[in-house]
């Protein structure tokens, strides 16, 4: 059975564009089945994204301010939102979730209809302070489509875009000898939570995609170096840093960090000068620059206007010790906590995946040399104190907001930098690493099906109903039984991937080698 897998896992590998398509289907299927068995509206501030994207579509990049009263975590204020004209049904979107979000033992059967009223009236976005680039991808469809069913046509197309990312990050880790290992670093960093978002109209979707192939392409870059197949890593790691850079002002922030963390792993002589001598850098470099300073100039001439009124007692030291004392609550939302942040995964999906994290981070401790000791370290500082210095400084603007996706775009890089650290300088006997990986992968693949059908389950009879939905009061298009289905067996099939044989290594080349990119992949030399 083993053998057989291994076999089509290969057959799958053949070439990049076979491996690209298969990834990209799998993901497509794991991210779409949450486009289609969630509610509308069910995710967090989904209805903003949906409003802004029909508008950006219909050419309406900004909007008229306007001041919504609104009360976020439990502090009041007036909100600045983007006033924009739609048709009338959108003005119901808002209040779709409202019956059943925060009351988990209620069906979503409660939400009412969004009505079909055709005529042109001014609705209210939160998002409309947002850069236009994501909305304008994924709005279009409301053109073609009304109701419902235009607002599930953009749901797939974030979805196919964010698939579009992750397979593109497949590809750059099957280019390493050890690509079970590598696999396995992007089967975790892909948590319950990516899936979740990117099969939703939200703009954290795709960053949180981005960001992993961001990482993926960097540290293949630093640390599997191969001058035959740079250009194309530089072309994933622009692709990917356009996107990262131009959906969300953060975006910027966290490139930098990946940035930064891949550079202090380069140790090998002569790879960065490699590098720097490409034309390709300099080219995606430059529109880099174009994308951060026009993400800027937006930014900047979109500025938060609410008022918001903050109690005296937040202040800065007391949010950052109410922050570090959620670190578990950020590190299990940025794992999976699905709908309005009221629905957390079942244990076993947090008790797996926190498992796999952990085994990764200590192994890539034990065999790093001392510099990526110190960028593990590092990463893991990070994410506790990335999240306190953030709400120390706005908590006295904007109050305790924070959210364990914020981060996930950065946070992805801990198991892709442990597994990479492994593959790189763990020797290949002594350890049973294949038998690691297989457990690891098929205990994330049970707790990924989990935690789709534990949140399904919530939507259709509530938590308090039956364990198995056989009377369901709310249904997806479709149905439950064939949504389950479908994610579990997109689940299982993608841990296929991890078990890609090792490659056989070959004579290094000369760092500075220009050398064509193959049609097939190369055998790739094991970094010293």
């Amino acid at each position: 059975m083993i053998s057989a897998l291994t076999r089509l896992a290969d057959w799958s590998a053949r070439t990049p564009k076979r491996l690209w398509l298969i990834a990209f289907a799998l993901f497509f299927a794991l991210a779409g089945s949450w486009s289609a068995a969630s509610p509308l509206g069910s995710s967090p501030d989904e209805h903003a994204h949906f409003i802004r994207a029909a508008a950006v579509a219909r050419g309406q990049i900004g909007g008229t301010q306007v001041m919504v009263p609104h009360t976020v975590a439990g502090i009041e204020g007036q909100f600045a939102e983007a006033g924009v004209q739609l048709p009338e049904w959108y003005r119901n979107l808002p209040t779709m979730h409202e019956c059943y979000s925060w009351h988990q033992s209620r069906p979503a059967s409660c939400a009412p209809s969004l009505g079909s009223s055709e005529k042109i009236v001014q609705a209210t976005t939160a998002a409309g302070r947002y850069h236009p680039a994501y909305y304008l991808a994924t709005g279009w469809p409301s053109l073609l489509v009304d109701g419902p069913k235009g607002l599930y046509l953009m749901r797939f197309v974030s979805a196919l875009l964010c698939s579009a990312l992750l397979a593109s990050a497949v590809v750059t880790a099957a280019e390493w000898r050890r690509r079970s290992l590598a696999m396995l670093g992007v089967l975790a960093a892909a948590t319950p939570m990516t899936l979740y978002m990117a099969g939703m109209v939200n703009p954290s979707g795709g960053e949180i995609a981005a960001g992993i192939l961001v990482w993926t392409a960097l540290l293949a870059i630093v640390l599997s170096p191969d001058p035959r197949l740079l250009n194309r890593r530089l072309a994933r790691l622009g692709i990917g840093g356009l996107v990262l850079i131009n959906i969300r002002p953060l975006g910027l922030i966290w490139f930098a960090g990946a940035v930064f963390f891949c550079l202090l792993l380069t140790q090998r002589r002569g790879v960065l000068g490699s590098v720097l001598r490409r034309k390709a850098l300099w080219m995606w470099t430059a529109l880099l620059g174009l994308a951060t300073a026009g993400a800027l100039f937006w930014a900047a001439r979109h500025p938060d206007n609410s008022k918001i009124s903050i109690p005296d007692s937040l202040t800065a030291g007391v949010a950052a010790k109410r922050t570090l004392g959620n670190t578990e609550v950020y590190v299990r939302q940025m794992l999976g906590f699905f709908g309005w942040l009221d629905t957390p995964a079942p244990a076993l999906m947090y008790v797996v995946w926190m498992a796999v994290l952990g085994t990764l981070a200590a192994l890539a401790l034990v065999y790093g040399r001392t510099r990526e000791v110190v960028a593990v370290f590092g990463m893991l500082a990070a994410i506790v104190l990335v999240p306190v210095a953030a709400q120390a400084s706005e908590a006295e603007r904007i109050g305790m907001v924070w959210q364990g996706r914020y981060l996930l775009p950065f946070a992805v890089g801990l198991p892709l930098m442990a597994v990479l650290i492994c593959a790189t300088r763990a020797p290949e006997r002594g350890f049973r690493w294949r038998r690691l990986v297989g457990f690891a992968v098929a205990g994330l693949a049970l707790a990924n099906a989990a935690s789709f059908y534990w949140t399904l389950r919530r939507f259709t009879v509530g938590t308090s109903g039956s364990w198995v939905a056989t009377h369901a009061h709310w249904a997806p298009p479709g149905g439950w039984v064939l949504w389950t289905g479908v994610y579990t067996l997109a689940a299982f099939a993608i841990v296929v991937a991890a078990l890609l044989p090792d490659r056989e290594p070959v004579a290094p080349q000369p760092p500075d080698l220009e050398t064509p990119s193959p049609g097939r992949y190369a055998r790739v030399p094991e970094p010293a």
